[in-house]
């Protein structure tokens, strides 16, 4: 936003001059005598023409409420951009939307050698204010164009309205007066705002870049914390957007990586079926049928996966199977247990069914060698036999692996994805384009 036209800029160094007010005759210094305009009385909060010998009163103003302080009071000297500056001007601003007051402070800095700066400061957030040294260039058939280029960066519109001083206070480079109103657009491009302020015929161009409450305190050694910001500012940068593109690079690179070892380890897998056999389970006998075991078969190759299928014709029944893989040679044994279940029925809803009539195990680093199975079956002994097939096959590929592995890649790149542009939504609802809603209510509608 701008803070007024741009000010005379004179060789010779400014000079400190002690006044009296005219109307109250509190002592008035000049901090920018030669450059300043026009000046506030901060005893009786008179505006002045500091360009007149005798500060010819311009207006009167004489209420000022706490809210209206300035939080860097007068006076008060920092380093800005490595430039010692001193806040010589304070005013108090406001804008109504849809008959909502939203009011900010804009503060003049005044450096003798380096002129005027701007700090301007709206529920926490704060930017850093020159006057532009070239005219943004606009369409011109618009009279609020939606966006503006400026030395090469083009400002997307964000806001238009019309700003009234409700208080003043200190020096200024041009001749101000409390109640005064300009037509001001702003235009954003994060972390900098383009801001066109007229007034009358005159046009004002500033640019203004984000500045955190925390550097400004620093700069100007102020005591205690600086107010706590609040929302998303127009042009406050975002967290997540300088971090989005990286995020998805990263991604893409690591899912290639993924994609090669899958590519690598897993897809020339034979996957043959090295045993393969269809078995009866007879539940005639009081006790069932006890274990026992397959033939032999060779796993062979490097140490790798072994997946046991189980198919089995059951309907509305069950069976359980406890298998163990057991090396002929060393005796080493690996035990698990596998159910086949499947039902199915009508009701008031229609058809159901649920389980399946296949299982499948994968047993990991199992090392190459002579083998064998041992099989228990269980069932229920009220019912008739069973049929069942055990198929082993060997290095099976393991998709389900690189599934997870993906899904750990793509989550974080989503929510980062995510929030930023949450941050933007947030940014641009507070503007004249504001986001269309994501789910919108049928009253809506």
């Amino acid at each position: 936003m701008s803070s007024g036209p741009t000010p005379p800029q004179g060789s010779q160094k400014p000079q400190v001059q002690a006044l009296n007010c005219p109307k109250c005759g509190a002592a008035i210094t000049l901090r920018a005598l030669g450059q300043a305009v026009s000046v506030v009385c901060e005893s009786c909060h008179s505006i002045l023409d500091a360009k007149d010998p005798k500060l010819q009163i311009l207006q009167t103003f004489e209420q000022i409420t706490s809210a209206e302080r300035p939080l860097i009071p007068l006076g008060t000297r920092g380093k800005i951009r490595g430039t010692d500056y001193e806040v010589i001007g304070f005013e108090r601003r406001t804008i109504n939307v849809d008959d909502i007051p939203y009011h900010w402070n804009e503060y003049v800095l005044f450096n003798p050698y380096k002129g005027f700066r701007y700090l301007t400061e709206y529920n926490g957030h704060w930017n850093d204010v020159v006057i532009c040294k070239e005219l943004p260039m606009v369409d011109p058939r618009f009279s609020i164009p939606l966006e503006a280029n400026y030395l090469g960066e083009v400002y997307k519109h964000f806001q238009t309205a019309n700003a009234n001083a409700d208080f003043v206070l200190g020096e200024f480079p041009w001749e101000v007066r409390a109640g005064e109103q300009a037509h001001v657009t702003d235009y954003v491009h994060p972390p900098r705002v383009l801001s066109s302020e007229r007034m009358s015929k005159e046009v004002t161009w500033s640019i203004g870049e984000y500045v955190y409450g925390k550097d400004v305190w620093s700069a100007f050694r102020l005591p205690g914390d600086p107010p706590q910001a609040n929302g998303v500012y127009e042009n406050e940068p975002s967290p997540f957007s300088a971090n989005i593109t990286a995020v998805w690079f990263a991604f893409a690179a690591l899912t290639i990586g993924l994609l090669a070892m899958m590519i690598g380890f897993d897809l020339p897998s034979s996957s043959e079926p090295v045993f393969r056999a269809t078995y009866q389970l007879n539940r005639v006998a009081a006790n069932g049928e006890p274990s026992f075991v397959t033939d032999t078969f060779q796993l062979e190759g490097r140490t790798s996966n072994v997946e046991v299928t189980t198919s089995a014709s059951v309907t509305n029944d069950w069976i359980y199977l406890n298998y163990a893989l057991i090396n002929q040679d060393s005796g080493e044994a690996w035990d698990f247990g596998r159910e086949v279940s499947f039902y199915s029925g009508y009701d008031s809803d229609g058809s159901w069914s649920e389980g399946s009539r296949r299982d499948t195990v994968v047993v990991p680093t199992v090392p190459p060698g002579q083998y064998y199975l041992r099989i228990e079956p269980e069932s229920d002994p009220r019912h008739s036999n069973i049929a069942y097939s055990v198929e082993v096959r060997r290095n099976v590929p393991v998709i389900t692996f690189y599934g997870i592995g993906f899904l750990a890649l793509l989550l974080p790149a989503v929510l980062i994805t995510w929030r930023s542009v949450s941050f933007e939504r947030s940014r641009w609802s507070e503007s004249d384009h504001p986001p269309s809603p994501i789910i919108e209510t049928e009253s809506d509608e």
